[in-house]
């Protein structure tokens, strides 16, 4: 699964199936094609690893700080996984298991705002689907633009929060 990883879920099948060292009609005769495929091994190409950015998050105290570390290790993984961007853009939407990931993110999202709103460190107008659209247009550029220096790429996270806090964040 090495291809979904480094090329994202839009991974050539005949490469993929080169990798298992199987054929293209194996993959459809025993799993039904790419969706197939894509529910079989999402786990261990990426919805772990975007579990366990929600949950590490939740673990972190107070509201600013999870969202800093949420956006930050999002980003990361946006950045280095391009199959996330794959589930966080719907790309398969025929898939149950990266339909789930997605109601998963939102929920967390919804929350996230929740609890930034009532701390007072995210700007009132902001919303969960605000969140999201930040998600998304980090996702089509990474997919579909010209891919940033990490440099610049955790230069701009910061950019990103400091456009969605109040102008007078809290002292933490």
């Amino acid at each position: 699964m090495t291809a979904f990883r480094e090329q994202g879920l839009s991974a050539p099948l005949e490469e993929i199936a080169a990798a298992a060292h199987v054929s293209k009609a194996t993959i459809f005769n025993r799993l039904g094609g790419r969706v197939g495929l894509i529910d079989a091994v999402i786990d261990d190409v990426v919805a772990g690893e975007l579990r366990a950015v929600i949950d590490d998050a939740w673990s972190v105290t107070g509201a600013w700080e999870r969202i800093c570390f949420y956006v930050g290790a999002m980003r990361d993984l946006q950045y280095r996984l391009p199959a996330v961007n794959d589930v966080l853009l719907q790309e398969f939407p025929d898939s149950e298991q990266l339909m789930a990931l997605c109601r998963i993110g939102g929920d967390f999202h919804d929350a996230l705002v929740e609890d930034g709103h009532a701390a007072g460190v995210l700007a009132d107008e902001f919303t969960p689907d605000d969140f999201h659209a930040l998600t998304l247009d980090n996702a089509l550029v990474l997919k579909h633009g010209r891919r940033p220096s990490r440099e610049d790429y955790d230069r701009r996270t910061e950019f990103v929060l400091g456009g969605i806090c109040r102008a007078t964040r809290p002292p933490a």
